[in-house]
């Protein structure tokens, strides 16, 4: 008899903790999201005849105000660019960030992004070219945007020193942190890629891209 209880208790020592850590913890979601091949297709239908298009699918509640941003980006050639479409002028309100210099180096590489608070992931699923990371940021601009859906929060923009560079082809990966240096300096024909940005309190947790929001 004294074995049995002591059994019980044994057992009940080891799952009570299990069971207690699977609980889901209050506040934070319960269940899976799943964006389908098709949504994803969808999206990036509708950017193939734009030089580049950055769009979210979904912006997922991960708790405790994280959210994991789901999307797909276009990029075309940056060889033969398409025509850059008439826009509406308007006041330049950013303010600078990065080093500023008159006379930025002859190999200073333009098109460079910072993100204050988003981690990027890309997975490379169409066409490839050669990126550039690393660096700093010279005669930057920083914009403050935040909109709900992204595809990105607050961030810095300018000229690139100091990168290297790396080509990405079909199936390679690109993990960029925040603050990271990060852009493309040669795409031959066009590069297709899904990106993954885990971030905390930056886009708008339950936010679904416009194109496949209604089925």
């Amino acid at each position: 008899m004294k074995h049995s209880a002591l059994k019980v208790l044994l057992v009940a020592s080891v799952l009570v903790p299990v069971a207690v850590y699977a609980q889901p913890r209050p506040g934070n979601p319960t269940t899976a999201t799943v964006i389908t091949k098709e949504e994803l297709a969808k999206i990036n239908a509708t950017e193939q005849n734009q030089q580049t298009r950055d769009e979210n699918a979904k912006v997922i509640d991960i708790g405790d105000k994280w959210s994991m941003e789901v999307g797909i980006i276009h990029r075309h050639s940056t060889r033969n660019p398409l025509p850059a479409p008439a826009r509406a002028a308007s006041a330049d309100n950013r303010t600078p960030c990065g080093q500023q210099m008159a006379n930025p180096p002859a190999d200073a590489i333009k098109g460079a992004i910072t993100h204050d608070n988003q981690t990027e992931g890309y997975y490379i699923i169409s066409g490839g070219g050669v990126a550039f990371i690393d660096g700093h940021v010279v005669n930057g601009k920083h914009s403050s945007e935040n909109p709900d859906g992204g595809p990105n929060g607050p961030g810095c923009g300018g000229l690139a020193v100091g990168s290297r560079k790396v080509n990405l082809k079909v199936g390679d990966v690109l993990v960029v942190p925040p603050g990271v240096i990060h852009g493309w300096a040669d795409i031959p024909d066009h590069v297709d890629y899904i990106s993954f940005r885990p971030s905390q309190k930056v886009m708008k947790n339950g936010w679904v891209n416009p194109t496949i929001a209604s089925k």
